[in-house]
């Protein structure tokens, strides 16, 4: 019998469980014991960790058509090591540890998409750590609202972003609310971005970010807040 994996992957079945979360609702939480596999279908989620001292903060974004929770591939016993949550409405395939190994083992197709996903979110990764050591907070948040604004998917015409606060997006670029708000408001005056209840990104915001035409090489700073940081000439700390 020939393997389809696109019915594979929109289909319950053997070790598989179609699953619907609303905004807030948790995948799985951190320090859980990691015995499954989501592959989001539709929505949005983001990966959240805690430290010991109780400081939380949102490490990735998770798209319609990826997986999360692919660390319990990795041995029996494993713990989650962030949190799952849904910025959106979704919808998304549960998939148990041992259906996905049988699958990854006996179906090349799917094995070979599954590796291209790993390589593109570590890629990602190290995209995101560039951007944090590298560039100014305005083009970190600028990043952020495009990567949710899915300017990377050609197919996708009208680029609102799903609900998020201004919190989870300081949280995301190291930086407090206050100064997101204070960006957010430039990039609105600049018509870079517009938002009545959901935020539009424009593709200007797209160039801004190619081209570096950012302004905060000589930043006006949010009412009441500290003295900049001094920067060094290797890199654009906010």
């Amino acid at each position: 019998m020939t393997f389809e994996l696109a019915k594979f992957l929109e289909e319950a079945g053997v070790g598989r469980k179609l699953v619907h979360l609303r905004p807030r609702e948790v995948f799985f939480s951190q320090g859980n014991s990691a015995d499954e596999i989501f592959y989001l279908r539709s929505g949005r989620a983001k990966l959240t960790v805690v430290s010991r001292e109780g400081r939380e903060a949102t490490t990735a974004l998770i798209s319609a058509g990826e997986f999360v929770g692919e660390e319990s591939l990795a041995s029996v016993g494993v713990l989650h090591l962030a949190t799952a949550v849904a910025i959106s409405p979704c919808e998304a395939l549960k998939i148990e540890r041992g259906e996905m190994i049988r699958v990854m083992h006996a179906e090349s197709a799917f094995s070979d998409m599954f590796v291209k996903f790993l390589l593109a979110r570590s890629m990602r990764g190290q995209a995101d750590l560039v951007d944090q050591l590298f560039n100014s907070s305005e083009k970190r948040l600028a990043r952020i609202l495009l990567l949710l604004a899915e300017f990377d998917d050609p197919a996708k015409q009208d680029h609102l972003i799903p609900p998020i606060t201004q919190e989870t997006l300081a949280e995301m670029i190291g930086t407090t609310r206050s100064r997101v708000s204070f960006f957010m408001n430039r990039f609105r005056k600049l018509g870079l971005i517009e938002y009545d209840g959901r935020i539009r990104v424009h593709r200007s915001l797209l160039n801004v970010v190619l081209h570096d035409q950012f302004t905060e090489r000589n930043p006006e700073r949010p009412p009441g807040s500290a003295t900049p940081r001094v920067r060094s000439k290797q890199g654009k700390r906010a």
